[in-house]
């Protein structure tokens, strides 16, 4: 089908749409056999007690309503659970049902590219990208909002500041995608399954999705769409009035987080976080006099929503119990997972419906360096996990309160193809990292395979993928006597344009080649050239050549991460919109709004098969000079990320013994010198002090 008759298609689509609180804290993830340190939170079986029913699903959002009348607004409001099960989407009446995606609509020359300026995002969609950004930023020991996303995506942090590092989750946005590989999808059964599952936009870092608590305990988050524009705040100097957030606060009431969690009572390298600008005692409505749910839709209408692919039934329906099996996490056997003198680790596993673990450790796939010796084994697989694990039990974390608990992360390990070869988590890790700890593993690995005769170095991968295809905005408004969208804008650059960009900055013609001689890239490193002012913040430093340049930038048109995974979210939309079946469980390959077989696969890749990331925490895995895979990590640092993978690593192979290790150091990113630049690239930054109740000191060291 033509592109035009697609866009037809659309703009006629869019013409015709005309409880409780108190003390205590823990989960049933938190009741295992294990007994925690004493710095992690005490073990309470939390049970049912800790999960949203279906009347605390219809309170927060007849709260949040309650709000909106009060203001004489209308909203889509989203609420999910712990898992992202999507547990209610209720539109009020009169409200948008399409938002606009932009970060620079309020600039002098706004962004044109990318996501920057789609208009025809269904609200619900945005409502649930940010109820799931809300539930997936936090823990028992860490809340975060879509304001604090906001604060910590973007080029600059704080954004606003110059010559200073970019956000420390700069690219998070675009995790969690609708065609991962790795996060699960609604089966249309009216029942919750097994999570984590995906977010339709990505990770939010639109004010207006926040995260709710029972009992002290992390249960979901509410996401609300009421103002038509999914962005985020790019002058946190000030406070807003940001209705999406007002009507999110109101939402949470009697599910709000504790106070001494938030993000504003943790810093971020010296800076403090934002968790919301937005007051109860902002709020016109009252919690006391609100109104059930189905009083208010008897007075004021507004209904409940099936959305494809999230929620099959129009109603409000419960959450899993986090921890349990049917959550899709649950603790592991204490006898795979210890450590080398044979103590439990406290390690939890991502299950199936069966109760099957997902990804226990297996043989890699792969013949690395054309011989299957090279692979790893199933039983290197776990002593990685093991060891990256160990060291995480032994490390502060860096954004969660008390000072002093252990690190909260999710550790991934995949072949040198990217096929996921073992996965693992500590207790209570922030759920944003599982899929996140999944790309870091993947972008190492990938990057690191220049030189690689197989087909399978970067730019045979590169060169063989689909441009993605820009839509241009709908009219505004919408042509109402033909409702034909406008025509597409031209299509994204050609991902042998990022390949070129490459060579010329790093001032090698075999960069990224088959021919080229073989450097291992970890996630710092490639994120260096990811960033829009080489080598991190610095506002006279050139673009990376994996960035757009200044005028075409923003969070929704980065360069090579954004653009990997454009046609698969459009495609995604297109669904919803019931013009296309789902995208599939890959997130490369998809030929987007193409003039010639649109919507279609042409070249998955199993290494990016749920994008790539561009936030440290990651390192490739090697054999003597062999690259055999990677390994990512991530949950509460990103420099502890970078240790925990580093670290990890290096005691697997001193444990093991049989050839596997960290790169070697002459091969590693950090030796390129780049012409014209007195910054080298960065490999891994592990913390000075990072261990608890241990004052060593400087532990990636000489490794």
């Amino acid at each position: 089908m033509a592109r035009g008759i697609l866009s037809a298609q659309l703009g006629l689509l869019l013409f015709s749409l005309a409880s409780c609180g108190g003390g205590g804290t823990g989960s049933q993830e938190q009741s295992a056999v294990y007994t925690p340190p004493a710095t992690a939170p005490a073990a309470t079986n939390c049970g049912s007690a800790c999960a949203l029913s279906a009347e605390d699903v219809e309170r927060v959002i007849a709260q949040a309503v309650a709000e909106a009348q009060a203001r004489n607004v209308a909203g889509t409001i989203a609420v999910v659970d712990r898992v992202g099960n999507v547990l209610g989407v209720f539109q009020m009446q009169g409200a948008d049902e399409f938002t606009t995606i932009t970060s620079t609509a309020s600039l002098g020359a706004p962004v044109v590219g990318g996501l920057e300026g789609v208009n025809f995002i269904p609200a619900t969609l945005a409502a649930i990208s940010k109820a799931v950004t809300g539930a997936y930023l936090s823990t028992s020991g860490n809340a975060f909002t879509t304001r604090t996303a906001s604060q910590i995506i973007q080029e600059n942090f704080n954004p606003g500041e110059r010559d200073v590092p970019s956000g420390p989750l700069f690219g998070v946005q675009f995790s969690q995608l609708p065609c991962s590989d790795f996060s699960q999808r609604d089966l249309g059964t009216g029942i919750n399954g097994v999570g984590p599952h995906r977010a339709p936009l990505g990770l939010s870092a639109d004010p207006g999705g926040l995260p709710l608590y029972i009992n002290d305990f992390p249960v979901g988050g509410v996401g609300v769409i009421a103002d038509g524009i999914y962005g985020l705040d790019k002058n946190i100097a000030d406070f807003d009035v940001d209705i999406d957030e007002l009507l999110a606060t109101a939402a949470t009431r009697g599910y709000a987080a504790p106070v001494a969690i938030r993000a504003d009572r943790i810093t971020l390298n010296g800076k403090t976080a934002r968790f919301s600008d937005a007051l109860v005692s902002d709020l016109l409505s009252s919690a006391t006099t609100t109104p059930s749910l189905a009083a208010v839709q008897a007075a004021n209408g507004g209904q409940f929503l099936a959305v494809p692919g999230y929620i099959s039934l129009a109603e409000a329906r419960a959450g899993t119990v986090f921890g349990e099996s049917a959550s899709g996490i649950r603790p592991a056997n204490p006898d795979i997972f210890e450590d080398a003198a044979g103590q439990s680790l406290d390690a939890f596993i991502f299950v199936d419906a069966n109760d099957t673990n997902r990804y226990p450790a297996r043989d890699g796939t792969d013949q690395p360096n054309g011989d299957v010796v090279n692979r790893l084994t199933a039983a290197e697989v776990q002593t990685i996990l093991n060891e990256a694990l160990g060291v995480a039990n032994q490390s502060r974390a860096q954004i969660r309160v008390p000072v002093g608990s252990q690190a909260r992360v999710t550790i991934s390990v995949v072949d040198s193809l990217g096929h996921i070869v073992g996965m693992a988590r500590t207790r209570d890790g922030p759920m944003f990292g599982a899929d996140v700890s999944l790309q870091k593993a993947r972008t190492a690995t990938f990057f690191s395979s220049t030189g690689r005769k197989d087909g399978n170095a970067p730019a045979d991968i590169l060169g063989a993928l689909p441009p993605p295809q820009y839509l241009a905005p709908l009219p505004e408004p919408v042509n109402l006597t033909t409702g034909v969208l406008s025509t597409l804008d031209e299509a994204g650059p050609i991902f042998l344009d990022y390949v070129l960009a490459a060579k010329v900055f790093l001032g090698d013609p075999q960069a990224l080649e088959a021919a080229g001689a073989h450097v291992a890239f970890s996630d710092r490193s490639g994120g260096n050239l990811s960033r829009p002012n080489y080598p991190d913040g610095p506002s006279s430093g050139p673009p990376g050549p994996f960035s757009k340049p200044a005028g075409e930038w923003s969070v929704f048109n980065v360069g090579l991460q954004s653009d990997l995974v454009y046609n698969a979210i459009i495609h995604h939309v297109g669904f919803v919109l019931g013009l296309a079946p789902d995208v599939p469980q890959n997130c490369t390959g998809d030929t987007g709004l193409a003039d010639n077989a649109p919507f279609t696969s042409v070249g998955s890749v199993g290494n990016l098969a749920n994008g790539i990331q561009i936030f440290p925490g990651s390192v490739p895995i090697y054999r003597g000079d062999v690259l055999v895979g990677g390994i990512g990590v991530s949950g509460d640092g990103v420099d502890q990320d970078d240790m925990i993978s580093f670290l990890g690593l290096h005691r697997a192979g001193e444990r093991l013994a049989t050839g596997l290790h960290n790169a070697p150091a002459e091969i590693r990113a950090d030796q390129l010198s780049i012409p014209g630049q007195t910054s080298r690239l960065r490999f891994v930054n592990c913390p000075q002090v990072p261990f608890i109740g241990d004052d060593s000191t400087e532990v990636c060291d000489g490794i």
